[in-house]
Parts: C-alpha cells; structure tokens; sequence
C-alpha cells in the first residue's frame, strides 16, 4: 500500500499545465500520477551519488586473518 500523506500543491504557468494535461490524457493517468513519475525521473536523473567504495573490499581471501592488522605483513610493501 502507498503512504499518501504527503500533498504538494504548485502552480503551473500555462506552458506546464498544458503539459500536464496532454500527459494526463495521453497516459491515463490521474495528474498526481504524472506528476509522482516525473519527480522518479528527476530524481534517477539527479539523484544522489552513490557512496564511495573501495574496489575489491571484501572480494579477496588472503588466508591470513590478520593481514590488515599486523604490520609484520607489510613490511616492504610499496618499495
């Protein structure tokens, strides 16, 4: 079931209320549809960056189960 708690109310200038009208008739959809779907697409469109990574964390089984902790196992590493 959809949480429909939330009510946005906007104005439109004549150029998107005709634009809404011509999706509302074209679709089928209700305007609050309409509207839902292109607040979707802006947002994959805009939306936030994923979070960085490391690539390869956690892929990878050196055997060594303190590899990260002990320095023993670094020594010489980089030269």
């Amino acid at each position: 079931m959809i949480d429909m708690r939330r009510t946005v109310q906007a104005r439109l200038d004549r150029r998107s209320q005709a634009a809404l009208e011509r999706l509302v008739h074209r679709t089928g959809w209700s305007p609050s549809r309409v509207v839902r779907e292109g607040v979707h697409l802006l947002a994959a469109c805009y939306g936030f960056p994923a979070a960085k990574r490391v690539i390869g964390v956690g892929r990878f089984a050196s055997g060594l189960p303190d590899l990260a902790s002990n320095k023993k196992h670094l020594r010489g590493f980089g030269q």
